[in-house]
């Protein structure tokens, strides 16, 4: 489970979506659950992964976001060429934030 301690440090500054923004992005591969918003059966590019966080609210033992993530999906086998095509993708994520922990539960929203 990711960890986002500057972001849980940052809840309730002026500065929070910036830093949760951040740190989002700076996730390792695999981190998110971007492979379950593919469209074309393809593979996540998360090299190049841009967030916007949309809202967020919070208790005394959650921060709760929701997060629009653009990735590169790559899509193999569907041209002429040697080069894998790719495409553009969105898609919408909920974070669950420990306060205590820093640990954070990711998880898709269907469209």
């Amino acid at each position: 489970m990711p960890r986002l301690p500057i972001s849980t440090n940052a809840w309730q500054s002026v500065a929070f979506t910036r830093i949760l923004k951040g740190e989002i992005e700076a996730l390792g591969t695999g981190s998110l659950p971007l492979d379950q918003g593919i469209t074309q059966g393809g593979f996540v590019d998360d090299e190049n992964v841009a967030a916007l966080v949309l809202n967020a609210t919070g208790d005394d033992q959650y921060i709760d976001s929701e997060v629009g993530v653009f990735f590169t999906e790559i899509i193999a086998g569907c041209n002429c060429g040697d080069e894998p095509d790719t495409i553009n993708v969105y898609c919408r994520l909920k974070l669950r934030i420990n306060r205590a922990t820093a640990e954070a539960e990711i998880r898709l929203v269907p469209e």
